[in-house]
């Protein structure tokens, strides 16, 4: 199992057929995760074509993630939580600052998604909202929301199937309130499709 360490990020390339298994090692812990199409940079991953196609929310075993040119980029196959989100953007350091007050220097999704895809040639200014693996958003009748800690237990995952080839970056989420005021390392595989 490879390791992201706890407050960053690691990006690689996943082809079409293969299978990415992502695992909450301790629990209570959120991974970030941004897809691209490996041959077309322009193409990634968007929260609202993946709503459109999906007419759900509440992303789980089945559902697909869509591109913002409306194809398919992987397939949730199995997922031991059930419990994801699609609605809230990768912290960056104005989000720590409007959330936690901190000014000084801290680790962010942002950064670290953009560190991993700097290599590809992708640059920061066109990340979208990631799919925030084990992510526990609550919303009410009203619309509030409320980010509480997940409901992942040590050795949770979520195994994703390649629709193209792609581009994934990820992380081990660095912001308190997503993980339940603590930081924890994520594990990923790339595992071939029998």
């Amino acid at each position: 199992m490879n390791i992201i360490e706890p407050k960053s990020g690691a990006s690689l390339i996943l082809k079409k057929g293969e299978i990415l298994k992502v695992t909450d090692i301790e629990g209570c812990q959120v991974s970030d995760m941004l897809l691209y199409n490996l041959n077309n940079h322009d193409e990634k991953i968007s929260a609202g074509k993946t709503f459109d196609y999906e007419e759900c929310i509440l992303l789980t075993n089945g559902n697909y993630l869509w591109s913002n040119q409306s194809n398919k980029m992987v397939k949730i196959i199995e997922d031991t939580n059930g419990r994801n989100d699609f609605l809230l953007a990768p912290c960056d350091s104005k989000t720590m600052k409007h959330f936690y007050n901190i000014s000084e220097y801290h680790p962010s999704c942002f950064e670290n998604l953009y560190q991993g895809l700097n290599k590809f040639g992708i640059a920061k200014e066109t990340i979208p909202s990631a799919f925030n693996i084990f992510m526990n958003v609550i919303f009410n009748e009203e619309g509030k929301l409320n980010v509480a800690p997940p409901t992942s237990i040590a050795g949770d995952y979520v195994c994703f199937e390649a629709q193209m080839d792609l581009i994934v970056a990820l992380t081990a989420c660095s912001a308190l309130d997503s993980n339940g005021g603590s930081f924890k390392p994520i594990g990923y595989d790339v595992l071939e499709n029998k």
